[in-house]
Formats: C-alpha cells, structure tokens, sequence
C-alpha cells in the first residue's frame, strides 16, 4: 500500500467496497468472510486468499481458524514446489523500442535439478505488441491506457519467448530469499490470479511490480523506496544489489547470440551452408560426403544449421511439418559425427557493471574560440557516446536529455533539449541480415541556424563491425524550425570504437540537402574514458557549416566533459 491505499485497481481484488483506500474496513470484512458459513472449496475466499488467511492466522495466534478443502490451490502449490527465487533478466531486443530497456520478472525455483521446469511470474501490459501500432502503443502505455496482468508459466517458455524468437540473452540473478518467504510471495501471486491493475510504462510497469512482489516476501525490505518517477528495468536489479540480495549470477547466451559464435568457428567459406541446408538448397549427404570439409566443421555446418532452423521457427518462417522433417535429419545426421567440442560462449559484460541510468554533466569547452561552461541532466538512459560497457552494443535510447552553456558575455545558451532519442545500430552477418535505424526530436544547435531549434528526424540503413569496431550508414529525412519550416534529407557514414572497457570512440560525417536549397556538412568525433563504473570524461569536437542572413561560417565546438552517472 501507499498511504494507506492499495496500488491493486481490480475492485474483486477486494472484500469492501471501498477497501481499496480503507484497510481498516478491508480487514474486517476479510474477517466476516472467512469466518461466513460459504462451503470452504476452491471458490471460497479462504482458498483464493491464503495469503491473507496465513497472515490472519499468525497474527491473532488463533487455533480456530476455518479450514478450507483448496484442492486447486494445492494441486498448483505442489506442482510449482516453491523453494527459492531467482530475478530474470532479459537484455535489450535491438530492434524493438518497446524492449529496449529490458525487462525483469520472477523466476520460482523448485527442488528440481533443472531450473527450466521451475515456474515464472511476469507481468505485462495485456496488449498484442505484434498487431498493435506503436505509437498508440506507446501513448496508451505512457498514460495507463493498458491493464497490466500477472502470469503463471513453465520457465521454459519464458526462455522461448525473450532468448529465441526476440534474440535476448538472459540474466539470472539468484536472491536470498528463504524457502518461507518464497512461499509467501506464492500465496500473495495466487491472490493476484486473474486482477489487474493499470499499467504505466514508466511507473507501475513489470519491474515495478517484481519489487513490489518482493516487499510482499520479505517486508523489511524497501526497494520500491529506490524509485520516484521512473523504474527502469536494469535499475530495479541495481537497487536488489544494492539491498545485498544476490547470491549469485548466470547467463544465457540468446540463440542470436549463438548463432554469432559459429559465425566465428566456421570458415568463411563455408558460412553460407547452414543457410542452404534450412532452406533446402544442399542436403547432409553434401556435407558430410564432401571431403574438403574436416570433421569439426562438419559438426559446426550442422550445429549450426540446427540452431538457424530452430530461429526460422521461432520467427515463424517456417512451417511446422519442415521444421520437423529438418530437425529431425539434421539432428541424426549430427548423432553419427560423434561427440566434439562444446562451443565456448565468453560471458559478456555483467549488466550490472554498467552505468546507471541518471546522467549528470559538467565541462569546459570552446566555440569558435570563445569560451563557454557546459551543464548537463539526463534521466534515462544510454547513448552511443556513454560506455556500453554492461549494454547492448550499438543502441541508444535517451529521454529529456538537457544541455545548456554559459559564457562570460553572460550569454545562457539551451544547446540541446532532447525528448526522445532512440537508435539501433544492428550489424548484419551472415545469419542476420539486419536493418539499422534512428528517430530523434527535440532542441538543438545541428542545423544552418545559429540558434537551437526544434527538429525531428527518422533514419534507416545499414550496419556492419567485427569485435574492434562497427560503422554504419544512414539516410536521414528530417525537419526544422526556426522562422519556418525547412525539410530536408541527411546521409551519414560514421564508425564506433568498442572493443575496449575503457574507452570508446565516435565519428560521424554527414551530408545534408535542405528544402531551401541550401547544404549542410557535419563533423562529430568523441573521445570517452570510462575512469570508472559510474564516472566518465568526454571530449568532443564538432564541425557545423552554418548559413545566417546570406552569411555563411564554419563553427567549430571543442568540448572536456566530466560525467557522472547514478
């Protein structure tokens, strides 16, 4: 509850009429009817709250509470053998907004050996992302215009939804929760069955609500305290971290991520044979008959023709009956190459070794030779300039990103105000052959005015890098304004350093035609030391043709920034 009202909107979540925002009334009406003479089955409200029965029983210490016969209950209660609890998280999905923050849920470990049959609780938004348009999507999901709903299912299943069809390597962090306070959270999940509440993107959303689900099993704890105005999915994990609750730490590789490291054991030329095989171009008996081929790679062609089959299914691009003809030919054909080697996945960068979403800047720089002083806020949440270090390579997505500069003219300058800021920069390979693009509106000073002005603009093109480094090139229709409104088309080449922890580097060159007939050229390259997990310096230098009242100059910007995240 917050102050004194419950944060569940589903009013058969409750016994009063208004027990939503009265406890008091609340808790003696859940009294009148568990003590009723209603027949105590698997409808009854002692079987469908037995949170709140177990909670009442302890508290007034009482022996004469009803008994109720919950078959259903504990039908599911055996079959889920709640033991521990384990927080998941998927990554970033590269070319989904949606899932670009991540996302968290809860997975129920059970006395099985194998934590793919233990149990998952999520909770979600109850809208189709497939057939939904996205900004009504993300509209409805900003004001509360979806109901968010709790789910019970097979872990495995989880596994299928975010590791293979969405690409998303998986993170899972074991908590230290005793076996009667994972209890405990089942019960209050069991209670939640079937409400729903209203879901908030930024607020009340998935991560929100494991927390909260959290706080259920162990009280003491005060993890939703760590957020106000946003919940951001890898900040919920920081926060358990910070509330020393992980024990321990596995990964997932996605079947993308898979896919990638044969990219790397198998020989060029032979990359495209996995392909062919799943789209039936070459058979087994080409591979294995072929003696060029040595034995490994002829283990690797059909490994990884498995794993590409089992992606074409998962995206739904093939149909079933091939799927399993294929699967089936390909897994006895790989059976009679014997035992080789497992391939080995290097575990990347711990998302929680990464920066925190919370940017403050301050700086030094130069335009044009005069001096200026630099002041930076964002509330969320990474761009390309930043470490990646922990993140997805190659993806940005930014909100309220504010700059502003002073100089000792005591001109006060907005050199940006960015509302939103997304881009996916996914390298096409072999297996993937993916498409890159970016969107951004907002302030800034990147157009033939010497003023900040409001601008949109959206790209797409074409991305391609090895483990060093990656460089793109985009086309970008745009708009600005100042005294009117001026279309236009950008094309840009640019190049990212990566491969090291503690720096990175960016260029971008870019071309631009305006609907006025004018043109742009602009220079941007970055420098960043990551000094620390939450502390960076940038240097920047950007060069921008600028064309005021029939005069045209060349600004050149140098800038030492100092940032700190949290």
């Amino acid at each position: 509850m917050n102050d004194g009202e419950s944060e569940i909107d589903d009013p058969n979540f409750f016994f009063a009429k208004n027990g939503k925002r009265d406890p008091k009334t609340e808790l003696d009406a859940t009294l009148d009817a568990f003590f009723s003479d209603e027949l105590k089955d698997d409808n009854s409200s002692v079987c469908r709250f037995p949170a709140r029965y177990e909670w009442l029983k302890e508290k007034l210490d009482a022996d004469d509470f009803p008994q109720g016969d919950c078959k259903e209950y504990n039908k599911v209660f055996k079959r889920v053998d709640p033991k521990s609890v384990t927080l998941v998280f998927p990554s970033a999905h590269i070319n989904s907004p949606a899932s670009m923050f991540g996302h968290t849920f809860l997975r129920i470990n059970s006395s099985y050996n194998s934590r793919l049959l233990s149990y998952a609780i999520n909770y979600a938004a109850d809208a189709n992302t497939e057939t939904e348009n996205g900004v009504v999507f993300a509209i409805k999901g900003l004001l509360g215009g979806y109901f968010g709903k709790y789910s019970l299912l097979p872990y495995y299943e989880k596994l299928k939804e975010y590791r293979d069809s969405e690409q998303r390597d998986i993170w899972e962090y074991d908590l230290d929760l005793t076996q009667e306070e994972t209890m405990k959270m089942f019960r209050h999940v069991w209670e939640l069955n079937g409400t729903h509440s209203y879901y908030y993107f930024f607020t009340e959303n998935c991560s929100y609500n494991m927390l909260w689900l959290l706080e259920t099993a162990r009280p003491s704890l005060h993890l939703r305290e760590y957020f106000s105005y946003q919940v951001i999915p890898l900040e919920t994990v920081h926060a358990t971290e910070s509330e020393k609750l992980i024990q321990a730490i596995n990964y997932r590789p996605s079947k993308r991520t898979t896919l990638l490291r044969y990219e790397v054991l198998i020989e060029k030329k032979y990359l495209q044979k996995p392909i062919e095989l799943v789209e039936e171009k070459i058979t087994t008996d080409d591979i294995i008959t072929d003696e060029s081929i040595t034995l490994e790679q002829q283990r690797y062609i059909l490994e990884a023709a498995i794993e590409y089959l089992e992606y074409q299914m998962s995206k739904a691009k093939i149909k079933k009956e091939k799927y399993l003809a294929l699967f089936h030919t390909f897994t006895s054909m790989r059976a009679k190459l014997g035992r080789g080697k497992d391939i080995e996945i290097v575990r990347p960068a711990d998302p929680l070794d990464s920066h925190r979403a919370v940017r403050t800047e301050f700086g030094i720089g130069s335009v044009d030779g005069n001096a200026r002083t630099y002041l930076g806020i964002r509330p969320a949440y990474h761009d390309l300039e930043d470490s990646n270090y922990g993140f997805l390579r190659g993806t940005q997505i930014e909100f309220m990103d504010l700059l502003f500069s002073y100089s000792k003219e005591k001109d006060f300058k907005v050199e940006k105000a960015t509302i939103v800021s997304i881009v996916s920069l996914a390298q096409r390979s072999s297996f993937f052959k993916s498409f890159s693009w970016r969107t951004k509106i907002g302030w800034d000073n990147d157009y033939l005015s010497d003023k900040t002005s409001f601008y949109g603009g959206v790209g797409a093109g074409y991305s391609w890098g090895n483990e060093f480094a990656y460089v793109y090139c985009l086309l970008d229709p745009l708009f600005y304004v100042e005294n009117k409104f001026v279309g236009g088309l950008g094309g840009s080449i640019g190049l990212s350093v990566d491969k090291y922890k503690f720096m990175n580097t960016n260029i971008e060159l870019t071309h631009r035609f305006y609907t006025t007939g004018q043109e742009q050229n602009i220079a941007k390259i970055s420098q960043g030391f990551r000094v620390s997990q939450n502390i960076q310096i940038l240097l920047n230098y950007d060069y921008k043709e600028k064309k005021v009242q029939n005069r045209s100059y060349n600004e050149d910007t140098v800038r030492a920034m100092l940032k700190y995240y949290f």
